[in-house]
């Protein structure tokens, strides 16, 4: 959230899980849609447009960089544009993704660009940029590896080395930038982490025509002098979003969501693995996934490929019986807050233990009590601590409640529906 934004409380009254929700667009695919769309030299169309202010944050920077968007309901029209300012500022509000993908597409561009952001954006590391850059032939400064980063001069193709484990979105970036340039590029990943975030980015420039070849996602090997094709892309249904209602569902009573893939690329899909394992029930159906309640055991589970599943993972770990354990968080420090720490703080508010070792959340079944907690100004934390009220017989008060806008900002809107049907049930 912008550090201006005002202060939002939200009261989640106790409830249970009822009926059916249509789940918004997936913001990954939907960012990654319209940056490849606006290097397009024909008009692309992008079906089920979702507001969330990531999605906006890269229709702005798009825009910025000369695209021709154009809203038309729930659809987008885009393509490449012209502009012939020599300085350019993108303001990337608090996506994490914006920035590290678009710093790569506007390098293709050879005019000086300024790189800012707000709120928790400001204290992530953004070194990872200015070593691939630099290995570009781009000139880069920065606030000492933060935000805002200046950008001069255009992309030379070639071979570089890259470090994944912090994040894969600087790699998404560069795999939708290189293809445009003259020359054939090689780019040598090591530690790379989410490997299905880049399989995502990879399957849909694919769909835009873009060919990329790949050993073990270790070495990429990129054909210079490539075009994106025009297209008419359908965004799916957002894996992240949907697992805290899945998870809601499968702790206190059922809820059927519309618009998932479930063979999607996304890494969130993995909710589904957990609920199984855990013993909740789980049906798959055409373009829809059913959860049920069921006789919950503790689990274990990596989400070292999938980190922004460790909210709603950690809730679920508190209504199953026995210790759960959950791997990979070393993953969390650099997101939207400390995500380790924030659950282990606001968690405890509830009374949920949540222990940290290493490289592991243990989390035991939980008797969860109603009080006030702080989303950290974190989407996802905002979303976790309001589905406890599933499970809760007292309500529970979130303050920064706007932080859900980052990802899903009807998400209120769609729990007071179930609410509603909680009370009439």
């Amino acid at each position: 959230m912008d550090e201006n934004m005002e202060s939002q409380s939200k009261t989640v009254q106790p409830f249970r899980y009822r009926g059916s929700l249509q789940i918004p667009a997936s913001k990954s695919y939907l960012q990654r849609a319209i940056a490849i769309a606006s290097l397009c030299e024909e008009t692309c169309s992008i079906e089920n447009y979702y507001p969330s202010a990531d999605a906006q944050a890269a229709v702005q920077i798009a825009q910025k960089l000369g695209a021709d968007i154009r809203l038309q309901g729930n659809n987008i029209s885009v393509k490449k544009g012209i502009t012939n300012l020599d300085e350019v500022e993108l303001h990337c509000g608090e996506s994490g993704l914006s920035t590290r993908m678009f710093s790569p597409i506007a390098a293709l561009f050879d005019r000086k660009t300024i790189i800012k952001g707000s709120g928790s954006l400001l204290k992530r590391p953004i070194q990872m940029i200015e070593d691939a850059l630099r290995q570009f032939g781009v000139e880069t400064q920065s606030e000492s590896g933060y935000l805002p980063l200046t950008l001069q001069g255009k992309m030379r193709g070639g071979k570089a080395t890259i470090n994944g484990s912090e994040s894969s979105q600087l790699l998404t970036g560069l795999l939708i930038a290189l293809p445009l340039l003259e020359e054939d590029n090689v780019l040598i990943v090591s530690n790379l982490k989410s490997k299905p975030y880049i399989q995502m980015t990879l399957d849909l420039l694919a769909k835009f025509g873009i060919a990329i070849n790949h050993e073990n996602f270790e070495t990429f090997h990129i054909p210079g002098r490539q075009t994106p094709k025009a297209t008419h892309y359908s965004c799916e249904g957002d894996w992240s979003g949907a697992a805290f209602h899945l998870v809601g569902a499968a702790i206190s009573g059922d809820i059927t969501l519309y618009g998932l893939n479930a063979k999607s690329s996304q890494a969130d899909r993995a909710i589904m693995e957990a609920l199984r394992k855990c013993g909740a029930e789980v049906v798959v159906g055409d373009n829809q996934i059913t959860v049920r309640k069921n006789k919950l055991l503790g689990f274990q589970f990596d989400a070292t490929d999938c980190p922004d599943l460790f909210p709603p993972l950690a809730v679920l770990a508190a209504s199953c019986e026995g210790e759960s354990i959950i791997k990979g968080v070393s993953r969390l420090a650099n997101k939207e807050s400390n995500r380790a720490l924030s659950i282990q703080t606001e968690f405890a508010k509830l009374n949920v233990q949540v222990h940290l070792e290493r490289d592991f959340m243990r989390i035991g079944k939980s008797t969860i009590l109603g009080g006030q907690v702080d989303s950290h100004n974190d989407h996802r934390i905002a979303m976790a601590t309001a589905i406890f009220a599933s499970v809760s017989s007292e309500p529970i008060a979130i303050t920064n409640s706007q932080a859900v806008d980052k990802s899903y900002p009807t998400f209120f809107d769609d729990l007071d529906q179930i609410i509603k049907r909680s009370e009439k049930a």
